[in-house]
């Protein structure tokens, strides 16, 4: 099994419990976007500029537990590989940000156009594609739009709402109550290859 982060202690255990609920909220999650992408006839495949390679940044303990629970579930010769593909992405993305250029590099766990972890991907990755509202409180409403391969697909289409705030409130439930049980406490903003570098 390999080590988390040295600064990430939470016991196997606990994480495992929250896992479970995160595990729930994946399932309710996964099937109202497929209800949505359904209605708008949407196909999440062959995509040129695809999400793989755009930098998203993962906040929650809960999220890097989670894709860390589901690497330790490898083979030790793909975990090495991946691992390795991992040091050299974050370390592509690091120079880029010294340089200020624009890092444009596929995610380490991507084989062959499709995710090894798929079944433990982070929300973002669930999410990205349709277009989507939020409802942040006092009548606000911000709506976000779909992917370039949604556009192409589905831009004559009227817009299905597809609301990720509940989604997003208890995602934020969860976050909170295992920082509470654990005590853990610090600050995340980490992407998938600097986490699968550390592992």
């Amino acid at each position: 099994m390999p080590q988390p982060c040295p600064h990430i202690h939470v016991a196997p255990a606990l994480y495992g419990a929250w896992g479970d609920r995160l595990t729930a909220l994946w399932a309710h999650m996964d099937a109202a976007y497929k209800i949505v992408a359904e209605q708008y006839g949407f196909q999440c495949q062959g995509c040129v500029d695809n999400c793989c390679r755009t930098r998203f940044y993962h906040h929650t303990l809960l999220e890097y537990l989670y894709i860390y629970q589901g690497f330790g579930k490898l083979e030790a010769g793909l975990q090495d590989r991946f691992r390795q593909q991992a040091q050299k992405v974050a370390a592509y993305q690091a120079r880029a940000d010294r340089d200020i250029q624009h890092a444009d590099h596929m995610c380490p766990l991507n084989v062959d156009g499709r995710c090894y972890l798929y079944a433990h991907r982070p929300m973002i990755c669930r999410l990205h594609g349709l277009p989507h509202e939020l409802h942040p409180g006092g009548g606000r409403m911000v709506r976000g739009p779909g992917c370039d391969a949604f556009v192409q697909q589905c831009r004559k289409q009227p817009y299905v709402a597809f609301d990720r705030t509940p989604f997003y409130r208890r995602m934020a439930e969860l976050e909170r109550g295992l920082r509470h049980a654990s005590g853990y406490d610090l600050k995340i903003k980490m992407t998938l290859a600097e986490m699968i570098a550390c592992f």
